[in-house]
C-alpha cells in the first residue's frame, strides 16, 4: 500500500486562521477606539451642561438679590449677552447668559416673569468634538408697593 505525502494544506490552514484572526483583532481595535472616542463627548456633553446650568445659576443670583438690598422696582435684565467664565474642568467653555424679561400689574403688584438662557460651547461647529448645551429657567418676582421695601407680596 502506497501513501501520497500531502504537503502544504497545513500551511493553507495556518495562512487563513492568521488572516481571519489579523480581521478579527482590526474590528475589535476600532470598535474600542470609537467606543472610547464616544465615552470622551458623553463626558464633555455632560460637563457642557453643567457649564450652562453654571450661567443659569449665576443669572437666578443677579436676579434674586442675595444682598438684601432694598429695590424700589423689579430688577432689571442686563443688556444682551453676558460671558460667564466657570472655573476647573469647565474653563474650556465658552457660556453665552440671556435674560429676557416680561412684566405686569396685577392687584397693584408688580409682577416680572424673567427668562434666563445660557449656552455653554466647547470646540469648534461641524468637528467631531464640537460639544453644544443649553439650559433655560424661568424666575417670578413679585413687587408689592403696600410692602416696600420687600419683594413679598
Amino acid at each position: 500500500m502506497c501513501r501520497k505525502n500531502e504537503t502544504g494544506f497545513s500551511l493553507v490552514s495556518a495562512i487563513f486562521i492568521l488572516v481571519v484572526l489579523a480581521v478579527l483583532g482590526a474590528a475589535l481595535l476600532t470598535v474600542s477606539t470609537l467606543q472610547h472616542a464616544s465615552a470622551g463627548i458623553d463626558v464633555q456633553g455632560v460637563r457642557g451642561y453643567q457649564a450652562a446650568a453654571s450661567g443659569v445659576e449665576w443669572g437666578l443670583y443677579r436676579l434674586l438679590d442675595p444682598d438684601g438690598a432694598p429695590a424700589a422696582a423689579l430688577p432689571a435684565c442686563w443688556a444682551g449677552t453676558a460671558s460667564v467664565t466657570p472655573g476647573g474642568s469647565l474653563a474650556a467653555f465658552a457660556v453665552a447668559t440671556t435674560c429676557t424679561r416680561t412684566t405686569t400689574t396685577e392687584l397693584g403688584r408688580d409682577i416680572g416673569v424673567y427668562t434666563i438662557v445660557s449656552t455653554a460651547t466647547f470646540g469648534t461647529a461641524q468637528q467631531p468634538n464640537h460639544v453644544s448645551r443649553t439650559v433655560s429657567a424661568t424666575l417670578s418676582r413679585c413687587k408689592d408697593p403696600a410692602n416696600a421695601p420687600s419683594f413679598d407680596c
